[in-house]
């Protein structure tokens, strides 16, 4: 009796983590696939035209990394007069506000009672109507560095019609173990979830930073958001509207990588709680995306069940070593030991695949070793998930272990 439950629970197991392993290994492959033109991308484009770009730094405590962030966005190449930077500073040092103040960008310093990125994006939008003609919107956190061309980059392709682009985030720190791993998974996330959804023809996710919206839209939807996780939210809304998201892989955001556990945890926390969050919010609309042949946003409510990749790896492989020592002992049978195996297998593939080649490499797999205990960060944070709860949990940048 005993062993026929033991054998249902470990059958169970393995098809709730063989899906999302399957969802990650058909990604990892549709990455490879050559990717083909967007009927946007067909015909002629208005290279000669210049877009108008409101830029927007949100800054909750970030006194250590903005001012060096919007000095090196002034170094763009693109015409002075055609884009307009705001920083939100919000709980900053006098100091960094007047070292802010005397760079030419517009300084907004709201005093929230609850802090939230959301209410920092809202406060700017309500503040920034004077300014002019503004065609595109884009969203940069406060540690974030861009190349001179980057507004360049970005307006090459905002004159193909995408009301969505979400750049390529990539590390710009690789300080110590966890900076190093933080990296990778970004970038298999760039991956699967990004440059794989757009090379079969779906929108890819959104990342919080490195964004451009179509201005209007924005203005029109950014007074909804009403969580710690405005990029899902955002994201939701253009699934439900089938707003394609472009992803550049070529137009690099640098973004700062945690470099120490605690920031890893609250990190981590804040997604975990926005995925749960994020699902609850999808689901209502789920039936009607059937209906309506919505793909974009059947696609995405899945994703927001997914299982976080690096608990995926160590329940995988930890199923499969426990489920191998019971075969020896004769609990179970030698058949479930193989198809776990062979789910581990998979799922190793599909992450080596999904990993960019340049990573590829022994300094990188080193790192593999401290990955349990950031797992075990994680796992602690399957109990602190409240679904209730909207406060923004900051991660503190510029400070190292």
């Amino acid at each position: 009796m005993l062993t026929s439950i033991l054998h249902i629970v470990i059958i169970l197991l393995w098809f709730i983590i063989a899906a999302s392993v399957m969802y990650v290994c058909f990604y990892a492959v549709a990455s490879l696939i050559k990717k083909g033109k967007r009927k946007e991308e067909i015909g002629d484009r208005k290279e000669e035209r210049k877009a108008t770009f409101l830029v927007l730094f949100p800054a909750y405590h970030e006194d250590a990394v903005i001012v060096h962030s919007v000095e090196e966005f002034l170094k763009a190449d693109y015409p002075n007069d055609l884009y307009h930077v705001v920083i939100i500073s919000d709980h900053m040092a006098d100091e960094t506000n007047q070292k802010l103040g005397s760079l030419p960008i517009t300084l907004l310093q709201p005093t929230f009672e609850k802090s939230s990125k959301a209410k920092a994006l809202q406060h700017a939008i309500k503040n920034v109507k004077n300014i002019g003609n503004i065609d595109y919107v884009v969203i940069l956190d406060a540690d974030n560095v861009v190349r001179p061309d980057f507004l360049t980059c970005l307006n090459e392709v905002c004159q193909r019609g995408y009301q969505a682009i979400q750049c390529h985030r990539c590390a710009k720190n690789s300080d110590n173990d966890i900076a190093v791993l933080d990296g990778v998974s970004e970038e298999i996330n760039n991956t699967i979830f990004r440059r794989a959804h757009n090379n079969i023809g779906l929108s890819s996710a959104l990342i919080g930073s490195g964004m451009c919206f179509d201005y209007h839209w924005f203005c029109e939807h950014v007074g909804l958001l009403n969580s710690a996780v405005e990029d899902r939210e955002l994201e939701a809304m253009l699934m439900k509207e089938n707003v394609f998201v472009k992803f550049e892989n070529d137009i690099p955001v640098y973004d700062e990588k945690v470099s120490n556990s605690d920031n890893f945890q609250r990190q981590r926390l804040r997604w975990m709680n926005g995925q749960f969050q994020t699902l609850l919010l999808m689901l209502p609309y789920l039936p009607k995306a059937f209906v309506k042949g919505n793909i974009n946003y059947i696609d995405k409510t899945v994703q927001q069940a997914l299982i976080p990749r690096s608990i995926l790896l160590v329940l995988t492989i930890t199923l499969t070593i426990t489920t191998t020592i019971l075969t020896f002992t004769g609990t179970v049978s030698l058949t479930l030991t193989i198809i776990w195996w062979a789910l581990f297998i998979i799922l190793c593939l599909s992450l080596f695949i999904a990993m960019p080649a340049r990573l590829r490499s022994h300094a990188v797999f080193s790192r593999l070793a401290y990955l349990p205990q950031l797992v075990w960060h994680m796992l602690a944070n399957l109990f602190k998930i409240d679904h209730k709860n909207k406060d923004f949990l900051h991660t503190t940048h510029g400070k190292k272990d």
